[in-house]
């Protein structure tokens, strides 16, 4: 049975069952169960007196700031579907959307070239 759980980066849990009740063993009795019914619970006995038994489920979500990725990744999908829509049914824009890739592509060899400039990095060091 599974205890205690701890989030972590991006996770939240809420509701994790306690470490009650401890059996300790040899104790005279300790591991007996009953039923309660006045508590409408299950009890066990953990050697010294009884005790409920309660369940208790866990909740795990994704924390605020998780959540808060997801709905922008939702989004600019969605953003980015309805621009390709729109790119394929006019020709105006698969020619504007062609312009801004070559200009993508050149920037990144630009800045390849630019980035394993020594004097350029000399240069932007000293200022």
């Amino acid at each position: 049975m599974i205890k205690n759980l701890t989030g972590g980066f991006g996770i939240t849990i809420s509701g994790s069952m306690s470490s009650d009740p401890y059996i300790s063993p040899g104790s005279v009795g300790a591991g007996q169960m009953r039923w309660n019914p006045n508590m409408n619970c299950i009890e066990v006995n953990d050697g010294n007196m009884w005790k409920s038994f309660t369940w208790s489920y866990p909740t795990i979500e994704l924390d605020h700031n998780a959540k808060a990725v997801m709905n922008w990744a939702m989004q600019k999908m969605q953003e980015d579907s309805l621009r390709q829509q729109r790119i394929k049914d006019n020709p105006a824009l698969q020619k504007a959307y062609e312009a801004i890739k070559r200009a993508e592509a050149n920037f990144d060899i630009l800045d390849k070239i630019a980035g394993k400039c020594e004097v350029c990095e000399q240069v932007q060091s000293s200022q």
